[in-house]
Protein backbone atom coordinates (compact mmCIF):
# COMPACT_ATOMS: atom_id res chain seq x y z
CA UNK A 1 0.00 0.00 0.00
CA UNK A 2 1.36 3.46 -0.99
CA UNK A 3 2.17 6.00 1.63
CA UNK A 4 -0.09 9.14 1.41
CA UNK A 5 2.95 11.32 0.70
CA UNK A 6 3.95 9.03 -2.16
CA UNK A 7 0.43 9.25 -3.63
CA UNK A 8 0.40 13.04 -3.43
CA UNK A 9 3.95 13.46 -4.81
CA UNK A 10 3.10 12.91 -8.53
CA UNK A 11 0.19 15.36 -8.34
CA UNK A 12 2.33 17.93 -6.55
CA UNK A 13 5.10 17.46 -9.11
CA UNK A 14 2.64 17.92 -11.98
CA UNK A 15 1.28 21.07 -10.32
CA UNK A 16 4.76 22.55 -10.04
CA UNK A 17 5.47 21.79 -13.69
CA UNK A 18 2.25 23.52 -14.75
CA UNK A 19 3.09 26.59 -12.66
CA UNK A 20 6.61 26.84 -14.09
CA UNK A 21 5.29 26.35 -17.64
CA UNK A 22 2.79 29.18 -17.08
CA UNK A 23 5.60 31.42 -15.85
CA UNK A 24 7.66 30.74 -19.00
CA UNK A 25 4.61 31.35 -21.18
CA UNK A 26 3.97 34.65 -19.39
CA UNK A 27 7.59 35.74 -19.99
CA UNK A 28 7.27 34.86 -23.68
CA UNK A 29 3.96 36.74 -23.85
CA UNK A 30 5.49 39.88 -22.36
CA UNK A 31 8.39 39.75 -24.83
CA UNK A 32 6.01 39.32 -27.75
CA UNK A 33 3.63 42.05 -26.55
CA UNK A 34 6.49 44.53 -26.08
CA UNK A 35 8.65 43.32 -28.99
CA UNK A 36 9.05 46.91 -30.23
CA UNK A 37 11.23 47.73 -27.19
CA UNK A 38 13.08 44.41 -26.98
CA UNK A 39 15.96 45.38 -29.29
CA UNK A 40 17.76 47.82 -26.92
CA UNK A 41 17.70 45.22 -24.14
CA UNK A 42 18.82 42.50 -26.54
CA UNK A 43 21.72 44.76 -27.55
CA UNK A 44 22.59 45.34 -23.90
CA UNK A 45 22.52 41.58 -23.26
CA UNK A 46 24.85 40.98 -26.22
CA UNK A 47 27.27 43.65 -25.00
CA UNK A 48 27.24 42.14 -21.51
CA UNK A 49 27.89 38.71 -23.00
CA UNK A 50 30.64 40.11 -25.23
CA UNK A 51 32.60 41.67 -22.34
CA UNK A 52 31.99 38.81 -19.90
CA UNK A 53 35.44 37.17 -20.44
CA UNK A 54 37.17 40.52 -19.82
CA UNK A 55 35.09 41.12 -16.70
CA UNK A 56 35.92 37.63 -15.39
CA UNK A 57 39.63 38.15 -16.05
CA UNK A 58 39.74 41.57 -14.36
CA UNK A 59 37.82 40.33 -11.31
CA UNK A 60 40.58 37.75 -10.77
CA UNK A 61 43.06 40.54 -10.15
CA UNK A 62 43.74 41.29 -6.51
CA UNK A 63 44.30 44.79 -5.18
CA UNK A 64 45.37 45.10 -1.54
CA UNK A 65 44.56 41.43 -1.10
CA UNK A 66 40.97 41.78 -2.38
CA UNK A 67 39.52 40.85 -5.77
CA UNK A 68 38.43 43.67 -8.05
CA UNK A 69 34.63 44.17 -7.85
CA UNK A 70 32.61 43.55 -11.00
CA UNK A 71 31.37 47.13 -11.18
CA UNK A 72 34.98 48.38 -11.14
CA UNK A 73 35.87 45.95 -13.93
CA UNK A 74 32.93 47.18 -16.02
CA UNK A 75 33.84 50.84 -15.46
CA UNK A 76 37.41 50.07 -16.49
CA UNK A 77 36.22 48.36 -19.70
CA UNK A 78 33.91 51.29 -20.50
CA UNK A 79 36.74 53.74 -19.88
CA UNK A 80 38.97 51.84 -22.30
CA UNK A 81 36.12 51.79 -24.83
CA UNK A 82 35.63 55.54 -24.71
CA UNK A 83 39.38 56.11 -24.92
CA UNK A 84 39.40 53.96 -28.05
CA UNK A 85 36.49 55.96 -29.50
CA UNK A 86 38.32 59.20 -28.72
CA UNK A 87 41.51 57.97 -30.39
CA UNK A 88 39.46 56.85 -33.39
CA UNK A 89 37.93 60.29 -33.73
CA UNK A 90 41.17 62.22 -33.45
CA UNK A 91 43.13 59.81 -35.68
CA UNK A 92 40.73 58.59 -38.36
CA UNK A 93 37.76 60.95 -38.48
CA UNK A 94 39.81 63.82 -40.01
CA UNK A 95 41.10 61.39 -42.63
CA UNK A 96 37.56 60.17 -43.32
CA UNK A 97 36.38 63.77 -43.61
CA UNK A 98 39.12 64.54 -46.13
CA UNK A 99 38.18 61.49 -48.17
CA UNK A 100 34.48 62.43 -48.15
CA UNK A 101 35.39 65.98 -49.19
CA UNK A 102 37.54 64.55 -51.97
CA UNK A 103 34.62 62.43 -53.17
CA UNK A 104 32.45 65.57 -53.29
CA UNK A 105 35.10 67.51 -55.21
CA UNK A 106 35.67 64.66 -57.67
CA UNK A 107 31.95 64.26 -58.22
CA UNK A 108 31.49 67.99 -58.82
CA UNK A 109 34.47 68.09 -61.19
CA UNK A 110 33.12 65.11 -63.10
CA UNK A 111 29.69 66.73 -63.39
CA UNK A 112 31.27 69.97 -64.68
CA UNK A 113 33.33 68.02 -67.23
CA UNK A 114 30.24 66.50 -68.83
CA UNK A 115 30.05 69.02 -71.69
CA UNK A 116 28.12 67.99 -74.83
CA UNK A 117 31.39 67.59 -76.76
CA UNK A 118 32.92 65.39 -74.05
CA UNK A 119 29.76 63.26 -73.81
CA UNK A 120 29.75 62.72 -77.56
CA UNK A 121 33.44 61.77 -77.44
CA UNK A 122 32.75 59.19 -74.73
CA UNK A 123 29.77 57.85 -76.68
CA UNK A 124 31.86 57.50 -79.85
CA UNK A 125 34.62 55.62 -78.03
CA UNK A 126 32.05 53.34 -76.40
CA UNK A 127 30.56 52.62 -79.85
CA UNK A 128 33.96 51.65 -81.22
CA UNK A 129 34.73 49.43 -78.22
CA UNK A 130 31.36 47.64 -78.37
CA UNK A 131 31.58 47.35 -82.15
CA UNK A 132 34.89 45.56 -81.81
CA UNK A 133 33.04 42.81 -79.91
CA UNK A 134 30.23 42.60 -82.47
CA UNK A 135 27.70 44.67 -80.49
CA UNK A 136 26.24 47.34 -82.84
CA UNK A 137 25.06 50.13 -80.51
CA UNK A 138 24.42 53.74 -81.55
CA UNK A 139 25.22 56.18 -78.74
CA UNK A 140 26.58 59.36 -80.35
CA UNK A 141 24.54 61.87 -82.33
CA UNK A 142 26.63 61.15 -85.41
CA UNK A 143 25.74 57.47 -85.29
CA UNK A 144 22.08 58.16 -84.55
CA UNK A 145 21.73 60.54 -87.49
CA UNK A 146 23.38 58.10 -89.87
CA UNK A 147 21.69 54.99 -88.50
CA UNK A 148 20.12 52.65 -91.04
CA UNK A 149 16.60 51.63 -89.97
CA UNK A 150 16.91 48.45 -92.03
CA UNK A 151 17.40 45.09 -90.32
CA UNK A 152 21.07 45.20 -91.22
CA UNK A 153 21.55 48.54 -89.42
CA UNK A 154 22.20 49.25 -85.77
CA UNK A 155 20.66 46.82 -83.35
CA UNK A 156 20.29 49.24 -80.45
CA UNK A 157 20.09 53.02 -80.27
CA UNK A 158 20.51 55.27 -77.21
CA UNK A 159 20.82 59.05 -77.20
CA UNK A 160 23.41 59.20 -74.40
CA UNK A 161 23.63 63.00 -74.42
CA UNK A 162 19.89 63.46 -74.06
CA UNK A 163 19.77 60.75 -71.38
CA UNK A 164 22.38 62.55 -69.26
CA UNK A 165 20.70 65.90 -69.86
CA UNK A 166 17.36 64.59 -68.65
CA UNK A 167 18.98 63.04 -65.58
CA UNK A 168 20.69 66.32 -64.66
CA UNK A 169 17.45 68.25 -65.14
CA UNK A 170 15.53 65.84 -62.91
CA UNK A 171 18.22 66.03 -60.23
CA UNK A 172 18.27 69.83 -60.38
CA UNK A 173 14.48 69.99 -60.11
CA UNK A 174 14.51 67.63 -57.17
CA UNK A 175 17.09 69.75 -55.35
CA UNK A 176 15.13 72.95 -56.01
CA UNK A 177 11.90 71.38 -54.75
CA UNK A 178 13.51 70.19 -51.52
CA UNK A 179 15.66 73.28 -50.95
CA UNK A 180 13.10 74.68 -48.55
CA UNK A 181 13.20 71.52 -46.44
CA UNK A 182 16.86 71.94 -45.51
CA UNK A 183 15.95 73.30 -42.08
CA UNK A 184 13.56 70.42 -41.40
CA UNK A 185 16.09 67.87 -42.66
CA UNK A 186 18.79 69.41 -40.45
CA UNK A 187 16.49 69.26 -37.43
CA UNK A 188 15.66 65.62 -38.10
CA UNK A 189 19.36 64.76 -38.50
CA UNK A 190 20.26 66.50 -35.23
CA UNK A 191 17.34 64.82 -33.45
CA UNK A 192 18.39 61.43 -34.85
CA UNK A 193 22.00 61.91 -33.71
CA UNK A 194 20.91 62.94 -30.20
CA UNK A 195 18.49 60.00 -30.00
CA UNK A 196 21.25 57.61 -31.11
CA UNK A 197 23.66 58.98 -28.50
CA UNK A 198 21.01 58.68 -25.78
CA UNK A 199 20.19 55.12 -26.87
CA UNK A 200 23.89 54.19 -26.84
CA UNK A 201 24.33 55.35 -23.26
CA UNK A 202 21.06 53.67 -22.27
CA UNK A 203 22.20 50.35 -23.77
CA UNK A 204 25.60 50.63 -22.07
CA UNK A 205 23.89 51.34 -18.75
CA UNK A 206 21.59 48.32 -19.06
CA UNK A 207 24.55 46.19 -20.18
CA UNK A 208 26.40 47.24 -17.01
CA UNK A 209 23.43 46.14 -14.89
CA UNK A 210 23.35 42.80 -16.71
CA UNK A 211 27.09 42.30 -16.16
CA UNK A 212 27.03 43.24 -12.48
CA UNK A 213 24.06 41.00 -11.67
CA UNK A 214 24.89 38.20 -14.15
CA UNK A 215 25.19 35.50 -11.48
CA UNK A 216 22.04 36.66 -9.69
CA UNK A 217 20.09 36.68 -12.97
CA UNK A 218 21.25 33.14 -13.78
CA UNK A 219 20.33 31.94 -10.28
CA UNK A 220 16.88 33.53 -10.59
CA UNK A 221 16.14 31.85 -13.92
CA UNK A 222 17.45 28.55 -12.57
CA UNK A 223 14.56 28.64 -10.08
CA UNK A 224 12.17 28.58 -13.06
CA UNK A 225 13.51 25.17 -14.11
CA UNK A 226 12.26 21.98 -12.43
CA UNK A 227 14.89 20.22 -10.35
CA UNK A 228 14.50 17.07 -12.47
CA UNK A 229 15.72 19.00 -15.53
CA UNK A 230 18.50 20.99 -13.86
CA UNK A 231 21.26 18.79 -15.31
CA UNK A 232 19.77 18.99 -18.82
CA UNK A 233 19.41 22.76 -18.47
CA UNK A 234 23.07 23.09 -17.46
CA UNK A 235 24.18 21.04 -20.48
CA UNK A 236 21.92 23.08 -22.80
CA UNK A 237 23.27 26.33 -21.37
CA UNK A 238 26.82 25.10 -21.98
CA UNK A 239 25.99 24.32 -25.64
CA UNK A 240 24.37 27.72 -26.09
CA UNK A 241 27.41 29.42 -24.54
CA UNK A 242 29.78 27.59 -26.91
CA UNK A 243 27.68 28.51 -29.92
CA UNK A 244 27.12 32.15 -28.97
CA UNK A 245 30.73 32.71 -27.94
CA UNK A 246 31.83 31.79 -31.43
CA UNK A 247 29.12 33.75 -33.23
CA UNK A 248 29.23 36.94 -31.14
CA UNK A 249 32.81 37.24 -29.90
CA UNK A 250 34.28 35.43 -32.89
CA UNK A 251 32.43 37.58 -35.42
CA UNK A 252 33.59 40.80 -33.73
CA UNK A 253 37.20 39.56 -33.77
CA UNK A 254 36.93 38.59 -37.44
CA UNK A 255 35.45 42.00 -38.26
CA UNK A 256 38.46 43.76 -36.77
CA UNK A 257 40.87 41.44 -38.60
CA UNK A 258 38.95 41.93 -41.85
CA UNK A 259 39.05 45.72 -41.51
CA UNK A 260 42.77 45.76 -40.71
CA UNK A 261 43.70 43.48 -43.63
CA UNK A 262 41.45 45.45 -45.99
CA UNK A 263 43.09 48.73 -44.95
CA UNK A 264 46.56 47.22 -45.48
CA UNK A 265 45.62 46.03 -48.97
CA UNK A 266 44.08 49.37 -49.96
CA UNK A 267 47.14 51.27 -48.76
CA UNK A 268 49.60 48.86 -50.42
CA UNK A 269 47.85 49.05 -53.80
CA UNK A 270 47.21 52.78 -53.49
CA UNK A 271 43.42 52.69 -53.83
CA UNK A 272 41.62 55.97 -53.19
CA UNK A 273 39.58 56.49 -50.02
CA UNK A 274 41.39 53.66 -48.23
CA UNK A 275 40.32 54.59 -44.69
CA UNK A 276 36.68 55.15 -45.65
CA UNK A 277 36.45 51.85 -47.54
CA UNK A 278 38.22 49.95 -44.73
CA UNK A 279 35.80 51.41 -42.17
CA UNK A 280 32.84 50.35 -44.33
CA UNK A 281 34.31 46.85 -44.68
CA UNK A 282 34.77 46.57 -40.90
CA UNK A 283 31.22 47.65 -40.08
CA UNK A 284 29.52 45.59 -42.79
CA UNK A 285 31.49 42.49 -41.78
CA UNK A 286 29.26 42.31 -38.71
CA UNK A 287 26.64 40.93 -41.10
CA UNK A 288 27.93 37.55 -42.36
CA UNK A 289 27.94 36.72 -46.09
CA UNK A 290 25.91 39.69 -47.36
CA UNK A 291 27.91 42.32 -45.48
CA UNK A 292 31.24 41.19 -46.86
CA UNK A 293 29.86 41.04 -50.41
CA UNK A 294 28.26 44.50 -50.20
CA UNK A 295 31.40 46.11 -48.75
CA UNK A 296 33.61 44.50 -51.42
CA UNK A 297 31.67 45.94 -54.38
CA UNK A 298 32.64 49.64 -53.94
CA UNK A 299 36.26 48.68 -53.21
CA UNK A 300 36.61 46.75 -56.47
CA UNK A 301 34.72 49.38 -58.50
CA UNK A 302 36.91 52.24 -57.26
CA UNK A 303 40.05 50.20 -57.90
CA UNK A 304 38.83 49.31 -61.41
CA UNK A 305 38.23 53.01 -62.12
CA UNK A 306 41.95 53.57 -61.47
CA UNK A 307 43.06 50.69 -63.68
CA UNK A 308 42.18 47.12 -64.60
CA UNK A 309 45.34 45.67 -63.04
CA UNK A 310 44.74 47.51 -59.76
CA UNK A 311 41.12 46.32 -59.70
CA UNK A 312 42.18 42.72 -60.33
CA UNK A 313 44.89 42.93 -57.66
CA UNK A 314 42.54 44.28 -54.98
CA UNK A 315 39.90 41.68 -55.95
CA UNK A 316 42.44 38.89 -55.45
CA UNK A 317 43.46 40.48 -52.12
CA UNK A 318 39.82 40.50 -50.91
CA UNK A 319 39.34 36.89 -52.05
CA UNK A 320 42.48 36.00 -50.09
CA UNK A 321 41.09 37.69 -46.97
CA UNK A 322 37.83 35.76 -47.24
CA UNK A 323 39.71 32.50 -47.85
CA UNK A 324 41.80 33.20 -44.73
CA UNK A 325 38.59 33.76 -42.77
CA UNK A 326 36.85 30.66 -44.10
CA UNK A 327 39.69 28.15 -43.76
CA UNK A 328 41.70 29.49 -40.81
CA UNK A 329 40.04 32.21 -38.71
CA UNK A 330 36.54 30.72 -38.54
CA UNK A 331 37.70 27.27 -37.35
CA UNK A 332 40.25 28.76 -34.93
CA UNK A 333 38.19 31.64 -33.50
CA UNK A 334 34.61 30.40 -33.76
CA UNK A 335 35.21 26.68 -33.47
CA UNK A 336 33.12 23.83 -34.82
CA UNK A 337 30.41 24.29 -32.17
CA UNK A 338 29.50 27.70 -33.53
CA UNK A 339 29.39 26.76 -37.21
CA UNK A 340 25.97 27.36 -38.75
CA UNK A 341 25.05 26.22 -42.23
CA UNK A 342 25.09 29.12 -44.76
CA UNK A 343 21.46 28.41 -45.70
CA UNK A 344 20.37 28.98 -42.09
CA UNK A 345 22.51 32.13 -41.93
CA UNK A 346 20.94 33.50 -45.12
CA UNK A 347 17.41 32.67 -43.92
CA UNK A 348 18.00 34.29 -40.52
CA UNK A 349 19.48 37.43 -42.10
CA UNK A 350 16.52 37.90 -44.44
CA UNK A 351 14.02 37.19 -41.64
CA UNK A 352 15.76 39.59 -39.25
CA UNK A 353 15.90 42.34 -41.89
CA UNK A 354 12.21 41.92 -42.72
CA UNK A 355 11.19 42.10 -39.05
CA UNK A 356 13.53 44.78 -37.66
CA UNK A 357 15.50 46.20 -40.59
CA UNK A 358 19.28 46.53 -40.37
CA UNK A 359 19.24 46.07 -36.58
CA UNK A 360 17.37 42.81 -37.04
CA UNK A 361 20.01 41.63 -39.52
CA UNK A 362 22.72 42.33 -36.93
CA UNK A 363 20.92 40.21 -34.31
CA UNK A 364 19.77 37.51 -36.72
CA UNK A 365 22.77 35.20 -36.57
CA UNK A 366 23.13 35.20 -32.73
CA UNK A 367 19.42 34.40 -32.40
CA UNK A 368 19.78 31.68 -35.04
CA UNK A 369 22.76 30.25 -33.14
CA UNK A 370 20.64 30.10 -29.98
CA UNK A 371 17.79 28.29 -31.74
CA UNK A 372 20.17 25.89 -33.51
CA UNK A 373 21.84 24.99 -30.20
CA UNK A 374 18.45 24.31 -28.57
CA UNK A 375 17.18 22.37 -31.59
CA UNK A 376 20.28 20.17 -31.81
CA UNK A 377 20.22 19.45 -28.09
CA UNK A 378 16.55 18.41 -28.23
CA UNK A 379 17.24 16.31 -31.35
CA UNK A 380 20.11 14.46 -29.64
CA UNK A 381 18.06 13.94 -26.46
CA UNK A 382 15.30 12.34 -28.54
CA UNK A 383 17.68 9.79 -30.07
CA UNK A 384 18.01 6.39 -28.38
CA UNK A 385 21.19 5.98 -26.41
CA UNK A 386 23.76 3.79 -28.17
CA UNK A 387 25.19 1.08 -25.97
CA UNK A 388 28.87 0.57 -26.65
CA UNK A 389 29.73 -3.14 -26.57
CA UNK A 390 32.46 -4.13 -24.12
CA UNK A 391 35.89 -4.83 -25.58
CA UNK A 392 36.58 -8.52 -26.28
CA UNK A 393 38.36 -10.26 -23.50
CA UNK A 394 41.76 -11.71 -24.15
CA UNK A 395 41.71 -15.47 -24.26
Amino acid sequence: MLHPDEAVAPAEHRKRLIILACLWVSIAGVLIAFRSVVMPFAGAALIAYLVQPLVARITRWRVAGRPVPRWVAILLIYALFFVGVYLFFIALVPQLYRELARISRDGLAFANSLTPEYVQSLAHRAEEWLGGYGLPVALSNRALEGADPSPGGFGFEVDLGQLLKDAVERLTGLLQENLGNIVNVSKSIIAGVLASVFMLFFILMVAAFFSIDAHAILRYFSTLIPADYAADAALLLERIDRSLSGVVRGQVTICLVNGALTAIGLLVFGVKFAFLLATIATLFSLIPIFGTIISSVPIVLIALAEGFQKGLAILLWIIGIHALEAYFLNPKIMGQAARIHPVIVAFSLIAGERLYGLVGALFAVPVAALFVACFDYARLKAQPRLVTPPPPSAS
